[in-house]
């Protein structure tokens, strides 16, 4: 098994250039945050409803979280309340979004991976997930990380 550590060094080798990394820095989040909103809308089993806030999007992110922790308590810590946050966006949208929120998540979500091969095309080096699909998650905790550093953070 990979460590954090490990996948991270892993990640930042194809990502390199700075614009690159600027064009992360802005479409991971996005990217992020537009499947959890789809996530969101998806119909669900009568007994999921049953639970408060019981839908895919909350099982998918509880699902990541158990991935991280299975790598770093810290980071699935720090991705938690990343969770949290977009949670509170997607229901900010529900509530006050001048369009669908599943309308406003695809329209986002294909301009923000249209970004993502921009910058690995600026790049040179096709994105890691096409060598393991797990670099999916990876993308948001390699921006955790540098975030941590900022604050003093150790990883592992």
């Amino acid at each position: 098994m990979k460590t954090m550590k490990t996948w991270l060094e892993e990640y930042g080798a194809s990502h390199q250039h700075p614009v690159n990394k600027m064009v992360h820095w802005i479409c991971v989040p996005v990217i992020f945050f537009t499947v959890v909103a789809l996530l969101w809308t998806l119909p669900v089993p009568q007994v999921l409803s049953l639970v408060p806030y019981g839908n895919w999007a909350t099982v998918g992110l509880a699902l990541a979280i158990l991935y991280y922790l299975r790598l770093s308590w810290r980071m699935a810590l720090g991705m938690a309340v990343y969770a949290v946050l977009n949670v509170g966006l997607v229901l900010l949208w529900e509530q006050h979004g001048p369009v669908p929120l599943w309308q406003m998540a695809v329209m986002l979500f294909v301009a923000a991976w249209a970004g993502q091969f921009v910058g690995h095309q600026i790049e040179g080096k096709k994105p890691s997930f096409f060598k393991d699909l797990q670099f999916l998650l990876i993308g948001p905790a390699w921006l955790m990380v540098f975030i941590y550093r900022r604050l003093g953070i150790r990883i592992e």
